[in-house]
């Protein structure tokens, strides 16, 4: 199955991905496509998590969202579509208990790969990497394909972006600490890259403002599960990445990757976006 892969990894490195446990905690958008990849490309030792359903309204961008999978566990049929490219792989499903297991998940599976929408969901998964030395993959809730990877000792989100929730028990974060953690998100997105020239502001501050569903397009989602499946490559192999703890987004509308400013003229430009994303929110 795995033999045209030969030159872009080497027969070693192809054993490394096989043997190498991952954790993909959501399989819908960008998890599902990353999942994907990763079943592709020979990774077999699997366990993946998901709360939720397909519905009808995945089916314009998650891989494993099928007429035949709607109304499946999202988990469930995943798993099941990996083994129709590979019947040898052996995958773990998951569903709303998954964090009761991660202890035991985090002990042998060292890169996780971060497909949940939500915030509590996030902070489990990161104080829980730290705690292992395990190592995330995750992107940003971008118009543009990103990713970043935070390693063992790396700040987590919540104390880059500063999030209401630093030194919070997951069981008290509240609604407003989501909606503010997604704020500076947001601020983050909008201060680093050049997202807010290839979307609807209107519609984004709405989303902002959680009037609606984030938007989502099937070439932006599958691109970015792509990057992530690379990074986790990348990982399993030994081999090297410059993809750090801040990350950068891929702007396919201008052939150019967008790295994090350096602080002094972030830290300039700052107030600007934030008054620009309250004008957003406001309406």
């Amino acid at each position: 199955m795995t033999t045209r892969n030969i030159g872009f990894v080497s027969e070693a490195e192809q054993t490394r991905l096989r043997d190498t446990p991952v954790f993909v905690c959501g399989v819908g958008g960008m998890g599902g496509a990353c999942l994907m990849a990763l079943v592709r490309a020979g990774f077999t030792r699997l366990v993946i998590a998901d709360l939720d359903a397909f519905e009808v309204s995945n089916l314009n961008r998650q891989l494993f969202a099928t007429l035949d999978s709607v109304g499946r566990h999202k988990a469930e049929a995943s798993r099941d579509q990996c083994l129709r490219i590979n019947p040898q792989a052996e995958i773990e499903v998951l569903g709303a208990d998954w964090p009761d297991h991660l202890d035991r998940i985090l002990a042998t599976a060292k890169i996780v790969v971060n497909g949940t929408d939500d915030l509590v969901a996030s902070l489990r998964l990161y104080r829980g990497a730290r705690a292992s030395g395990a190592t995330v993959i995750d992107a940003y809730a971008s118009p543009l394909p990103s990713v970043f990877v935070t390693r063992p000792g790396d700040p987590m989100p919540e104390e880059r972006l500063r999030y209401p929730t630093r030194g919070k028990p997951i069981e008290a974060v509240s609604d407003g600490d989501r909606a503010e953690a997604f704020l500076r998100e947001a601020e983050h997105v909008m201060l680093n890259s050049a997202s807010r020239h290839h979307i609807d502001l209107a519609l984004a501050g709405e989303v902002a403002a959680g009037r609606r569903s984030r938007m989502s397009f099937a070439p932006m989602v599958i691109s970015t599960g792509m990057l992530m499946a690379y990074e986790a490559v990348q990982l399993a192999t030994g081999r090297s990445s410059r993809t750090d703890c801040r990350g950068w987004f891929l702007n396919v509308y201008r052939n150019r990757v967008e790295r994090p400013l350096p602080w002094p003229f972030a830290m300039l430009m700052r107030p600007l976006v934030r008054r620009a994303l309250k004008r957003m929110i406001a309406g």
